[in-house]
């Protein structure tokens, strides 16, 4: 049961183009923020469709993948866990974040 423990599967189409930051190491991350689709019918009986918008962080050899294939509006497949983070603003306010660090990526399809 430990594998099911933190584990995000998602198929959805990237907001954006990624962006990639490189490190003074050299190490690369590659975020951006991907959109899930969900439908159903309300009460009398319309089709209610809603995106959910996740932000999603890559880090390692996969970096290379998003940075020479994958493009705003592709769909995509990512495994991966939650984590949180906080931030504080330039006016002293405490910000979180909630994002995927993807693991694992499939190219789906193109725009």
């Amino acid at each position: 049961m430990n594998t099911l423990r933190n584990k995000v599967q998602l198929i959805g189409r990237l907001g954006q183009e990624p962006e990639i930051v490189t490190f003074q190491d050299g190490n690369k991350m590659a975020k951006f923020s991907m959109a899930t689709d969900d439908s159903y019918k309300d009460k009398a009986g319309n089709k209610i469709e809603r995106a959910y918008w996740h932000n999603i962080v890559i880090k390692g050899g996969l970096v290379n993948v998003v940075e020479n294939y994958v493009n705003k509006g592709q769909e995509i497949a990512i495994e991966g866990k939650l984590t949180n983070r906080s931030y504080d603003t330039k006016e002293g306010e405490k910000r979180y974040v909630t994002e995927i660090l993807a693991s694992e990526l499939l190219l789906l399809g193109s725009k």
